[in-house]
């Protein structure tokens, strides 16, 4: 029987794990956090990757943990809406604020629930080395004893161990976007009833979108050159926020006083991954680690579950793990390059360089319910999302080991 590691235990990795197991499969997921990791953005499942979940049988509990959101606004310095767009604005992919838009820490729970009497999950573990032979693949853990796997796959995120380790330095294949990026949570806030709300000067985005039960996340965008610094220095990193948006209007000097001591602070530069392969033998690449489009395109978390479940199936249905990573990367190129191309387009709406531009873009969202067909202003979105159609959900004839 098939024997695949899997790195990462987000969404893509618990999500690959569940379909290799349907298939007869026998995966491990291993993570270097102590336990699935509660908290984070809001992420949405779009298109596709409904069915995906749908066909997990998790589509009513995920949908159960939406955030609740209704749409989104911008705001100028008093707080006064200059523009708004409702979460069905832009069809049926929900536009800029989907139909299912869930806390990326539900998601990660919701997954691992769905797998964790199934699949073997080494938390608070890494791995170290992969050496290739020609049954497989010698690995390396920081705790857990050496063992030898049919295929590694290495959906561990944007800075993924498994990338680094088998194609590589991380700056060979990243295509930076020019800015930072900051979530955290923040003091409760009655009065969001379900909207997301952002204050746009040039350069600069803050925000604040409501979560369940209440409560709320704070969000900052900010154009800046690449500072360098120690990416796990979050005192330096708040520090550098604090100094990006001092002077701010709205409500930006309390989300600035929250960020001090949110305990749930995220920071991380706006860019991309491209590789011209996601496969190296046995080795491939999975999700953010292979094919990050940054936050801005919209489809990271769709893009993983539909990856996931391609990737399942070429494994369980191939007669190589070759033929396999091939097939996975042909059946997802299309929908990774649309997802990139609409992440470039939407950093001048997000970050506009002159008070000018912000004008226009309000001018401009306040306009667009009014426009039939309105999806195409804003790239379709809803077509993206719809880029691949599922196989239907195939078993092999019988187990077999990889050659």
């Amino acid at each position: 029987m098939n024997t695949v590691l899997i790195s990462g235990a987000s969404i893509a990795g618990p999500t690959l794990a569940h379909w290799l197991r349907h298939h007869g499969l026998t995966p491990t997921v291993v993570e270097r956090a102590p336990a699935p990791r509660p908290g984070g953005q809001a992420v949405d499942v779009r298109g596709t990757a409904r069915e995906v979940i749908a066909r997990m049988g998790v589509l009513d509990e995920v949908r159960a943990a939406h955030t609740g959101a209704r749409g989104m606004a911008f705001v100028n310095a008093s707080g006064k809406r200059t523009a708004t767009m409702a979460s069905d604005t832009m069809g049926d992919s929900g536009g800029a604020i989907a139909e299912i838009e869930i806390l990326r820490g539900d998601l990660v729970r919701i997954l691992h629930d769905k797998t964790k009497d199934d699949v073997e999950y080494l938390f608070d573990d890494t791995v170290t080395s992969l050496t290739e032979t020609p049954d497989g693949v010698d690995v390396t853990f920081e705790k857990s004893p050496p063992r030898r796997f049919d295929v590694v796959v290495g959906a561990d995120g944007l800075h993924s161990k498994v990338r680094a380790l088998a194609f590589g330095p991380e700056s060979r294949f990243v295509h930076d976007m020019g800015a930072y990026t900051s979530i955290f949570s923040t003091t409760q806030r009655e009065d969001l009833d379900g909207w997301m709300l952002m204050h746009t000067v040039p350069g600069r985005t803050a925000g604040i979108y409501p979560t369940p039960g209440g409560a709320a996340k704070g969000m900052f965008v900010f154009k800046s050159p690449v500072i360098p610094h120690d990416r796990h220095d979050d005192g330096f990193q708040r520090d550098l926020i604090a100094r990006a948006f001092a002077g701010g209007g709205w409500d930006v000097p309390r989300l600035l006083a929250d960020l001090r001591t949110a305990p749930d602070f995220y920071f991380d530069r706006l860019c991309q991954i491209r590789m011209d392969k996601w496969s190296r033998g046995r080795i491939g690449l999975l999700g953010d680690a292979a094919f990050c489009a940054s936050p801005m395109a919209g489809n990271g978390t769709s893009m993983a579950l539909v990856g996931a479940y391609l990737l399942a199936g070429e494994l369980a249905t191939a007669p190589d793990h070759t033929t396999a990573f091939r097939r996975y990367e042909e059946g997802m190129r299309e929908y990774v390059a649309r997802c990139q191309k609409f992440a470039l387009g939407g950093m001048d709406g997000l970050l506009p360089n002159s008070r000018w531009f912000i004008r226009m873009r309000d001018l401009t969202m306040r306009v667009v319910p009014h426009i039939p067909g309105a999806s195409k202003l804003f790239g379709d979105l809803q077509k993206i999302a719809n880029t691949v159609t599922l196989p239907a959900c195939r078993t092999a004839d019988r187990p077999r080991r990889m050659s």
